[in-house]
């Protein structure tokens, strides 16, 4: 397949997937029944997040979006070898693997994909969509729930745990192994009360658990934190939700039991904390002086940052809906991938 039929192949994807969502179309049927049966492969994954999930990923499936991104790279024009990409996937959202398998097969490369326990099924139907519309990726992709084999470079994504294991593993190989990332605001006291409550969806979507959630907020000095709950009285019912509220008990119990002081809001606890990852269920803010200019942020500590929310920075209600050239750890895929590509011919 050329590049112009990659193309529209996965802008065919993206109407699909639009349309079913929308209950439209031959694959409707299907789809929302893959939807609601993932609540039972993993209670994380609830219709609404699988729903929004599938959203995110369809938004940036469009002819336009596709050919934004990929005339970034003229060399996807040449006529090179292709390679075999191993693909390891995480499991902590719907269908978190997605780019990098989409980054594999845009470039005219064959992934070799190896699901996630948590998440097994969402990319298998993702890719028979893909055969319907065009046969040829059959050959093109292959899924392993164990030890892959045949890669001529890997993408492996996981816990910081997980990335010692990779890197043993797969350190000898071309790789590219990403860690644990956090999210964090940044809040100047003169956000709107829609920035505010925005600012919910990026903390709460997907209970927290992706590397784009927001899970540690710097306020000014006057800032009182007690004041977001009125803002994010959407997200109450997440207390209703099993592992959810167990999170919010546990975290809870343990603050009191240790005497730590914290803010109940009935559904989310906040806590002062020099950390940037804080657990389900528990919100870690820090309080800033005026004439501090967040350098520590870009510097040392900025690797551990996957994203900054704030006026100027990454749009309020947004980390969720990131841009097809919007890199996990802003390390460009495409140029990985492609690099081991242009090696190959030499």
């Amino acid at each position: 397949m050329k590049l112009s039929e990659r193309i529209s192949c996965f802008a065919q994807l993206g109407d699909i997937l639009r349309e079913a969502l929308e209950g439209k179309g031959k694959h409707a049927e299907k789809i929302e029944n893959l939807i609601n049966r993932q609540q039972f492969v993993n209670p994380w994954f609830t219709p609404g997040n699988v729903r929004m999930a599938l959203k995110a990923i369809s938004v940036n499936l469009t002819e336009e979006k596709l050919k934004k991104w990929t005339d970034r790279y003229p060399e996807l024009n040449l006529d090179y070898t292709p390679v075999n990409v191993g693909v390891i996937m995480a499991g902590n959202i719907p269908l978190v693997g997605f780019h990098d398998f989409l980054s594999v097969l845009i470039t005219g490369n064959r992934v070799i994909a190896r699901t996630s326990s948590k998440d097994p099924e969402l990319p298998v139907a993702v890719a028979e969509i893909l055969y319907d519309i065009n046969g040829e990726f059959r050959d093109l992709i292959e899924f392993s729930d164990g030890i892959i084999k045949g890669f001529d470079a890997v993408i492996a994504t996981g816990s910081n745990n997980t990335s010692r294991y990779f890197e043993y593993y797969f350190g000898k190989y071309y790789s590219l192994i990403r860690k644990n990332r956090n999210s964090v605001a940044i809040i100047t006291g003169n956000e709107n009360e829609s920035e505010l409550e925005r600012l919910g969806d990026d903390i709460f979507s997907y209970f927290g658990l992706g590397c784009r959630n927001v899970s540690k907020i710097f306020i000014p000095e006057y800032f009182d934190p007690d004041s977001f709950n009125k803002y994010w009285k959407k997200y109450s019912d997440l207390i209703n939700h099993t592992k959810y509220g167990n999170n919010y008990d546990y975290y809870k119990a343990v603050y009191l039991v240790n005497k730590e002081p914290f803010i109940d809001s009935g559904f989310y606890l906040m806590k002062e904390e020099s950390a940037y990852a804080s657990p389900v269920s528990v919100i870690y803010y820090e309080y800033y002086r005026r004439d501090e200019d967040f350098s520590f942020l870009f510097g040392p500590e900025k690797q551990k940052i996957q994203c900054i929310v704030g006026r100027g920075l990454v749009e309020f209600g947004k980390t969720q809906w990131p841009e097809l050239w919007d890199y996990a750890d802003d390390i460009d895929t495409i140029e990985f991938i492609l690099k081991k590509n242009l090696e190959k011919e030499l």
